[in-house]
């Protein structure tokens, strides 16, 4: 791994604490609104980012109120999410359809979680899964205009 892709992933790695921790009664619950899961969009502009957005949702994890289940679950979730758009991006046209994409495999995927608060917090499997997955929409979605404008001001691809 290049030094350049070593550093930006500590980077994307603390901002992603970083925004998490910010927020954390809304990160870490049934309802959740992890702003920073805007994130994942990276994926869409290079691979790269994997090891970035993993290793962020794995340091905020350990904050979890859920416990280390949260580090299973949570890091599991994504690193297989992330991995699905990745194998997909060769079949899906254009930035925005891919981050499109890749918002629904997280609200698809997010049923991992809905597992977890129900092992947890005794949460109905279908509640849970309905609640998560409606949070990553709302904020994936939000974050699609954003990452659409940051990448014109950056150029996600050279940075990495």
């Amino acid at each position: 791994m290049k030094i350049k892709t070593l550093a930006t992933s500590g980077v994307i790695a603390a901002l992603y604490v970083a925004v998490s921790l910010l927020i954390a009664p809304l990160a870490f619950s049934n309802i959740q609104f992890r702003i920073s899961e805007i994130f994942n969009h990276l994926i869409v502009f290079d691979k790269k980012y994997f090891f970035g957005i993993v290793l962020g949702v794995f340091v905020a994890n350990l904050f979890s109120p859920l416990g280390v289940i949260d580090l299973v679950f949570g890091v599991g979730m994504s690193a297989i999410s992330l991995i699905v758009t990745i194998l997909s991006a060769k079949f899906i046209k254009g930035q925005v359809n891919r981050m499109i994409v890749n918002t629904i495999v997280f609200a698809i995927f997010s049923f991992l979680i809905a597992i977890e608060l129900n092992i947890v917090f005794k949460l109905p499997f279908l509640m849970g899964w309905v609640t998560v997955a409606l949070g990553e929409i709302v904020v994936m979605s939000i974050g699609i205009p954003i990452m659409v404008a940051l990448h014109k001001r950056l150029n996600f691809k050279e940075i990495i």
